[in-house]
């Protein structure tokens, strides 16, 4: 399954989450039977049992169900060369329409009162560039293109490039960081390190690009690390949950009653755009959304309300 994976270009993230997928499905069946089954000796009605336990009785969120379908379909595919020819109809799990959490501009500037460091400037650039989490830790020099005011998202979810903007206010910032990252780099290059992973097999391609600067990270780890899949000491880019434990605690300290995130501020840079009368097809684009209907949840939180409407309690 491993080797698999490696061999088709698949992240090292999607590697973990569909091997234990598999140990998974493995485990639950030999509670079911009492006994290991290959999966080669299963197939679409043990994988529909799977599904369903895991809505049913694990009520695990949709997501997260299709993504343990991913997993199967992939051994049962690529591995196992069986693919599944009929139907897999498991109960279903329910996607709930949740509504996003958004902070006023207010709160935004409450939770940066109590950040501060690259973790701050990290905050900063999810609420004005409108960056998930991994697109943020992720960005390399090359990335960020300061006479454009833009940053490039390489491989954003669904392995998409976009554009995005950079915001003014955090060109400073930004270069002094980069100046800090080029400071660690040419740390590491003089004790003979310097290299960095490089997406799909760029390396082989290119064996100079990993020591070269333009694919250096722009937030590196504080320490150097060996890559779980070569072996290979590398510095690797900032861990996210440093950020997000980071924005838990300034939340927690600023008093604020909402669940923050950093997801939430991607939240509410698309909100605040709306707010100020950017075209939703426009906020749809630097959000990297495929459907339209996806950025228009965010019309519902907007100051006015869904539909502008005023309480008549308020009109009265």
């Amino acid at each position: 399954m491993r080797q698999t994976i490696r061999r088709m270009g698949y992240s090292y993230r999607t590697e973990q989450s569909y091997v234990q997928w598999i140990k998974r499905f493995i485990l639950f069946h030999k509670e079911r039977q009492g006994r290991y089954i290959h999966p080669q000796d299963m197939g679409a009605p043990e994988i529909e049992a799977f599904l369903t336990w895991l809505a049913v009785e694990r009520r695990v969120a949709a997501s997260t169900q299709n993504q343990a379908l991913s997993a199967l379909l992939f051994l049962y595919d690529h591995v196992l060369g069986q693919p599944i020819q009929q139907p897999i109809r498991p109960v279903m799990a329910q996607k709930p329409q949740r509504l996003p959490t958004v902070l006023t501009r207010d709160e935004v500037q409450q939770v940066w009162a109590h950040m501060s460091g690259v973790h701050l400037l990290m905050a900063q650039l999810l609420y004005g560039s409108g960056l998930r989490l991994m697109e943020c830790v992720r960005l390399r020099v090359q990335d960020l293109d300061f006479a454009q005011q833009q940053i490039i998202v390489r491989e954003g979810k669904g392995a998409k490039d976009r554009v995005t903007i950079l915001p003014h206010r955090l060109e400073t910032p930004l270069q002094a960081q980069i100046q800090e990252a080029r400071r660690i780099h040419e740390t590491d290059r003089a004790n003979g390190y310097g290299e960095v992973a490089l997406p799909n097999a760029l390396a082989r391609k290119y064996p100079n690009a990993p020591r070269e600067w333009l694919w250096q990270w722009v937030f590196p780890a504080p320490r150097l690390s060996t890559d779980p899949r070569t072996g290979a000491v590398r510095r690797h880019h900032i861990h996210e949950s440093g950020l997000q434990k980071a924005v838990r605690k300034a939340a927690r300290q600023a008093g604020l009653t909402k669940r923050v995130t950093p997801h939430v501020f991607r939240h509410s840079f698309a909100t605040h755009l709306l707010e100020a009368g950017y075209d939703i097809r426009t906020v749809q684009e630097l959000l990297g959304h495929k459907d339209v209907r996806t950025t228009m949840i965010y019309t519902h939180v907007m100051d006015a309300g869904p539909f502008a409407v005023r309480s008549p309690l308020d009109n009265g």
